[in-house]
């Protein structure tokens, strides 16, 4: 009996003891929430593991295919994977989709199986001009398809961006750009969506989404991670000079630049966020918690991680002078919410160090590494890290992804200027035509001849280069009088000239750290264009200019001498192509400029939506006003509008109200045109923007048809950030303003009821 006892007391206290561990979860089990795997994760990691799930490294440092194709990895990349990694930039970059896709399925099989827990990497591109890497669909860059004001189109090209990124085995993208341009000296101006808030947000939500396959793509295996970028106030450098001072105010960050970033977080659920390379009025951004943690997590609840900008941490040190230390620049990185750091070799490295010393670090530690971890679950890259090679084949670049990237440029296009109807040119009428300028493509003639027929002959050349073309600091080169001699004889012997001008990717790019320049102190065109143009004007042919660039360019001259002028900014490899299209009548042209196009830089900042105060004066000399405004764009149709009306002649915060207005094409051939909606606070309690975008709609319409295009109006779109810098309505009179552009509308009034 008393043996019997005992059996029962011990089975009684296994049975407690049972009960009261909690079992242990397996954070390979997929069956488990995310947030239940990352916890089941987390407390398995050293310090130094943990680390380096903060960490990422470009891939030229080591991971790179060999003469066979296979993975090469360096020494010193061998001995940084031991520990695992938060992730590898640009590994397979410069070879073809297939192969990058047997390489990353290499590299992520090595990384799988050299670090403890089996915890795969993110391998990261950027987005430009569609993915980032060799043989993938090329698009235009961002600012030429903000021109097209069409919203779902850039939705479903980033969508061919995800796609075509995953297939290369690639996870997150560090794009699209948030920021809001209104520099031109920045050479980094065309990354971006333009100088309007409201457009921005509205390409960079779609971008978002698009990339991102809705979000769930992300899951799927189909899409990649978004990272929108420069969170906050980039762009806006003093000077346009790459790592100046930001000086921007708190209402106009509040009211203008945070919205796109704002929508990317909210709306369309970025994974990611980077951190700006400038402070922001003195604090910088990588180590500006209440930008970083209080305006991005604390009020926009965003969930993602935040890394930094290339080697910007270190930089809070040895460049910014706001740490003492590298370990303070570590610090102060880390306390204001950078979870990874890009490419530095010191910075978080000294983290485990640190934490020796302050153990409460670790906290910091683990928040961060939660986040990198959770964006590995929901990629899904613990249950399925590798790319179907198959796939791949099949997925890049297809024949819709090419007719995405010719529809993206037919809509991206800006007539700026048509002198009598110069466009659209006959190709039934036999006639010569010569190509003629510095940024004309080798394969621009045979474009152009696919798409002409046989009645048209042309002459093809491009006379000179806009500068040496040295990598990091291009100079300009002297005229060449025998070119420019030599292109006007050929004008003077044909009947039309198309003349290719503007800048290339050696006048407008980014000005990197060390050794590289590319933001300029004029906006005139380089070099000999504007002597070109007046010597083929002055022999009083027709002359087109097709204007490709990167930069807005304050083109005087050309504006003067030009019959017609194409604004092409950076269009599609399908680019010249497409503007034969165009050129020829077989499409009209819809674009509508993302940006003012200001006459000097002595009118910088210069855009539509400055305080109504800025337009009071002129300036001696100059004739008022920008070359051509925001939102100006003609078209081959001839658009009419008429009739605007309001619901009511009162809002109130609680109810909306619809304006109306009626567009006729009373043109001869069928054509896309983007109506766009400003309003006006006549009076505010601070001063107030000119006139504000708050809708724009893109309709196409038959010759002789008529659309009534209706917008709502919502006491949203009527809020500020007021005298006590808080949101508020005020109640007063507004103007609203329908049209073709910001210069060119009807409009009509109501008043703000409280």
């Amino acid at each position: 009996m008393k043996r019997q006892t005992l059996i029962l007391f011990a089975i009684l206290a296994v049975s407690i003891i049972s009960c009261s561990e909690p079992v242990e979860k397996d954070y390979k089990d997929a069956s488990l929430s995310i947030d239940e795997r990352v916890e089941a994760l987390l407390p398995k990691l050293s310090i130094e593991e943990k680390v380096a799930q903060m960490r990422i490294f470009h891939a030229n440092i080591g991971a790179k295919p060999d003469e066979n194709g296979n993975l090469k990895l360096s020494d010193k990349v061998i001995e940084k994977l031991k520990l695992g990694i938060a992730g590898i930039k640009n590994p397979g970059e410069h070879i073809d989709p297939v192969a990058a896709a047997k390489l990353n399925n290499e590299l992520q099989k090595y990384i799988i199986e050299n670090n403890r827990w089996g915890i795969p990497a993110l391998f990261v591109t950027e987005s430009y001009n569609g993915v980032d890497a060799e043989g993938c669909t090329k698009f235009g860059r961002p600012m030429t398809s903000a021109a097209s004001f069409n919203p779902e189109l850039v939705q479903r090209q980033w969508d061919v961006v995800g796609r075509e990124a995953r297939l290369r085995g690639m996870h997150m993208c560090h794009s699209p750009e948030a920021d809001i341009v209104r520099d031109p000296r920045f050479g980094r101006m065309s990354e971006a969506f333009g100088e309007d808030t409201y457009l921005t947000t509205q390409m960079v939500k779609n971008a978002v989404i698009g990339v991102q396959g809705n979000y769930e793509g992300l899951g799927n295996g189909t899409h990649i991670g978004a990272v929108a970028k420069h969170f906050a106030g980039y762009g806006q450098v003093l000077g346009g000079s790459n790592f100046a001072a930001i000086e921007i105010s708190e209402r106009t960050l509040i009211d203008e630049i945070y919205p796109p970033f704002e929508a990317a977080v909210k709306e369309a659920r970025s994974l990611g966020i980077m951190a700006s390379h400038g402070d922001l009025n003195g604090v910088a951004s990588h180590g500006n918690p209440e930008l970083l943690t209080g305006v991005l997590r604390d009020q926009w609840d965003f969930e993602g991680y935040v890394v930094s900008d290339s080697n910007d941490i270190a930089r809070l040190f040895y460049f910014m002078g706001v740490a003492e230390s590298p370990e303070a620049a570590a610090q102060m990185g880390l306390e204001a919410g950078i979870d990874i750091d890009l490419y530095a070799e010191d910075s978080y490295s000294y983290l485990p160090e640190m934490v020796k010393k302050n153990p409460e670090l670790e906290k910091l530690i683990d928040r961060s590494v939660r986040r990198v971890l959770r964006t590995k679950f929901i990629l899904r890259l613990f249950d399925n890290p590798y790319i179907d090679i198959e796939e791949t084949k099949k997925g890049v670049r297809a024949a819709s992804s090419l007719e995405l990237a010719k529809e993206s440029d037919l809509e991206s296009i800006i007539l700026l200027k048509n002198e009598n109807k110069a466009l659209p040119l006959n190709k039934e009428k036999s006639t010569k035509i010569a190509l003629l300028g510095p940024l004309l493509s080798d394969d621009t003639k045979a474009m152009f001849e696919s798409v002409s027929g046989s009645n048209i002959k042309y002459v093809a050349e491009k006379g000179f280069n806009l500068t040496d073309e040295a990598k990091g600091n291009p100079s300009l080169i002297d005229t060449d009088p025998r070119a420019i001699s030599k292109m006007v004889n050929m004008a003077r012997n044909s009947d039309v000239v198309i003349l290719f001008l503007g800048g290339d990717e050696f006048t407008a790019k980014e000005a990197y750290f060390k050794n590289t320049v590319g933001d300029r102190a004029t906006i005139e065109p380089v070099g000999a264009q504007d002597e070109l143009i007046e010597k083929i004007s002055a022999l009083g042919k027709p002359v087109i200019v097709v204007l490709k660039h990167r930069r807005t360019l304050a083109i005087n001259t050309i504006a003067e001498k030009a019959d017609a002028i194409l604004d092409i900014w950076d269009l599609s490899e399908f680019g010249d192509e497409s503007t034969a299209k165009i050129i020829f009548g077989e499409v009209s042209p819809s674009g509508k400029s993302p940006v003012t196009i200001p006459r000097s830089i002595g009118q910088l900042p210069y855009h539509y939506s400055m305080k109504e105060i800025n337009y009071k004066k002129g300036y001696l000399f100059l004739e008022d006003g920008p070359i051509y405004p925001f939102g100006h764009g003609l078209s081959y149709g001839d658009f009419e509008y008429s009739d605007i009306s309001i619901s009511s002649g009162e809002i109130t915060p609680e109810t909306e109200l619809t304006v109306s207005v009626k567009v006729t094409n009373n043109g001869s051939m069928k054509a896309k045109e983007a109506v766009q909606m400003y309003i006006k606070d006549e009076i505010g309690s601070v001063t107030r923007p000119d006139k504000e975008l708050k809708a724009f709609e893109k309709i196409e319409l038959d010759a002789g048809e008529s659309k009534t295009v209706t917008f709502t109006i919502t006491p949203k779109m009527l809020e500020f950030t007021g005298i006590s810098m808080e949101k508020v309505l005020e109640a007063g009179d507004y103007t609203v303003k329908v049209g073709t552009s910001s210069q060119e509308y009807l409009e009509t009034t109501f008043k703000l009821k409280k």
